[in-house]
């Protein structure tokens, strides 16, 4: 005889204080990033019926998102929310100065750029033969004169040469590189890596040492799948957001 068994149920044991707050840190950090919250967070006990929980993990919640920077505790005032994270689209061949402007002024302090010979794996990546020279180019981003990230650029010769006579404060990136190489950018390969702070760079960002930094790897691509140039760029993490999306699989 065959027995029919009851479905299975969840039961979700007891959770702790903090397991609570990381839900509500998470969900309210993502509010402030798309600024969907006011300038004023709402009262604690309006957030304690709006999350079901209790007073002290809305308190925690709260403070993990002020060590975060993102808010500031007030007494007689309330939770206010300091300044959103800028927000950097990287599902697109569509360069960080370009994702920034709606944010304020962006200017690129070019720190060095000219021909250089590169590691191996940086002219494997570009599809050139070790040994070649290819141009390099560091630049220093700032948003209304605040410093958000460090960008490192290798470019193959016949692309780069052109953009070392170009207006690389002002102008982006992706859009020199395009009418440099008379064609489009269109695929874009990225990792991703969470790194601290170093010394220099940290005082170049003006964050302290050891400050959670986000580096972004990219290689952008020509039509025709040719390497145009591959990146490295060093944002700050509690001013940067990154966004993409992709068709579900």
């Amino acid at each position: 005889m065959t027995h029919r068994s009851d479905p299975i149920r969840a039961h979700p044991g007891r959770r702790s204080r903090s397991d609570r707050a990381r839900q509500v840190a998470d969900v309210l950090r993502q509010q402030i990033a798309q600024g969907a919250v006011a300038a004023k967070l709402p009262a604690e006990a309006v957030l304690q019926r709006e999350f079901s929980v209790s007073r002290n993990s809305i308190r925690e919640a709260l403070e993990i998102l002020r060590r975060e920077g993102l808010v500031d505790r007030l007494p007689g005032v309330g939770t206010v929310v300091r300044r959103p994270k800028l927000e950097h689209t990287i599902a697109a061949t569509r360069g960080l100065a370009a994702s920034l402007r709606g944010h304020g002024t962006v200017v690129n302090q070019v720190r060095t750029a000219g021909q250089v010979r590169p590691p191996t794996a940086v002219a494997t990546a570009l599809g050139l033969e070790p040994g070649a020279h290819v141009c390099y180019i560091e630049r220093l981003r700032r948003v209304d004169g605040e410093p958000i990230s460090l960008d490192l650029t290798y470019l193959p010769l016949d692309i780069g040469t052109a953009l070392l006579q170009a207006d690389l404060e002002t102008e982006d990136l992706f859009a020199l590189i395009e009418r440099a190489a008379d064609d489009r950018l269109t695929t874009v390969s990225i990792n991703l890596d969470a790194v601290n702070a170093d010394e220099h760079c940290a005082a170049l960002l003006g964050v302290t040492p050891g400050s959670a930094l986000l580096v972004l790897q990219r290689t952008t691509r020509l039509s025709d799948g040719s390497p145009a140039c591959l990146e490295f760029v060093r944002m700050r993490g509690d001013r940067i957001t990154l966004r993409m999306s992709a068709p579900a699989t």
